[in-house]
């Protein structure tokens, strides 16, 4: 699609590990109008420690009595990610996925994946950073939770290496209140680093999303569910999809008024134009072979006439015939 703004619908890990949740939710961002679905890949034996991985974990006991019970459950293996992958095609939406670790790159890479996305916490990764500049593929990295000193490095690491980096103004904070989603950062990060930026948004509702469409952001990604009374990490903050549709919707229409930049008066424009702006008219009857003087000129609509910045080609010039008052002056008037 060809959109200045790319809507990228962050299935995430809303599908719950249900294979024909996620091949719903394609349907649902594809029907929605989103340019993107992204998945996450995580290996979940290195995500953390032992013990973290380990310790009781009561918040979605359907998935498992752990964390890494809970993680197992909402991981696809390669079969199911190639039926998604596939079905992404078959829809006519992208398929992007962000990876957590070297080893997930490794399996997006078999799948083969065009692009990487980076979550905000890998930013400081600095092995999987080194890995993926390496690969040369264009990488999404998001830059929420992160000092200037972390994105500079991390910047410099694709640059170095002449990999394609766009970036994301990001808040990691989950709803994240309309005082901290600073969208002031979009003008920031794109002046500092020159690159694409587009807004990672956490809000309720999708009010930010648009603000940030409309401040010149170049991607908005955004989490959607089929239903948000879903158990699962990110349901609650997720958007529907018809809340998906209308914010696409608004996108689109924020992207028609943004235009592109150009001064130019446009053919419905040359109509009020025409009927208001003034042009030269005679102040009095004139005689042929009088000379216009500025005395002998008035300014008023309509706007058909010489315009006020070209009377100097006509003053000073001699009329070729009899011109009465109150008349748009003409070229053909003169000698």
């Amino acid at each position: 699609m060809n959109h200045s703004v790319e809507v990228i619908a962050e299935a995430g890990l809303n599908h719950n590990g249900s294979l024909d949740l996620a091949l719903r939710m394609i349907d649902a961002a594809a029907d929605a109008g989103a340019d993107v679905i992204k998945f996450q890949k995580r290996t979940v034996g290195i995500l953390a420690i032992g013990a973290v991985l380990d310790a009781p974990d009561s918040r979605f006991p359907e998935f498992g009595t752990t964390y890494r019970q809970i993680r197992e459950h909402i991981e696809f293996d390669f079969s199911a990610y190639q039926t998604i992958r596939d079905h992404c095609q078959q829809r006519g939406i992208e398929f992007l996925c962000t990876a957590f670790d070297i080893p997930a790159v490794h399996f997006l890479e078999e799948l083969g994946v065009a692009r990487y996305k980076l979550a905000s916490h890998s930013l400081g990764n600095l092995p999987l950073l080194e890995h993926l500049a390496e690969l040369g593929k264009p990488v999404i990295l998001s830059t929420g939770m992160a000092e200037w000193e972390e994105i500079d490095r991390a910047v410099e690491i694709f640059t170095r290496r002449r990999a394609p980096l766009s970036l994301m103004h990001c808040v990691s904070v989950y709803p994240t209140p309309p005082e901290l989603c600073n969208l002031t950062m979009i003008d920031q990060l794109r002046d500092r680093y020159g690159v694409s930026v587009g807004f990672s948004g956490h809000e309720i509702g999708y009010l930010p999303s648009l603000a940030a469409t409309a401040m010149g952001a170049r991607m908005v990604e955004r989490h959607f569910t089929l239903d948000r009374t879903l158990p699962g990490f990110d349901h609650k903050i997720s958007l529907e999809p018809e809340e998906l549709t209308a914010m696409i919707r608004d996108i689109r229409a924020i992207e028609q008024m943004r235009g592109d930049g150009e001064k130019r008066v446009s053919e419905r424009e040359q109509v009020t134009r025409d009927k208001y702006h003034v042009s030269m008219v005679t102040a009095r009857a004139l005689s042929q072979g009088e000379t216009l003087t500025e005395g002998d000129v008035v300014y008023r609509n309509p706007g058909t006439g010489i315009p006020p910045k070209q009377a100097p080609l006509y003053l000073g010039r001699k009329l070729a015939r009899d011109v009465q008052a109150d008349l748009l002056i003409e070229p053909d008037m003169f000698s």
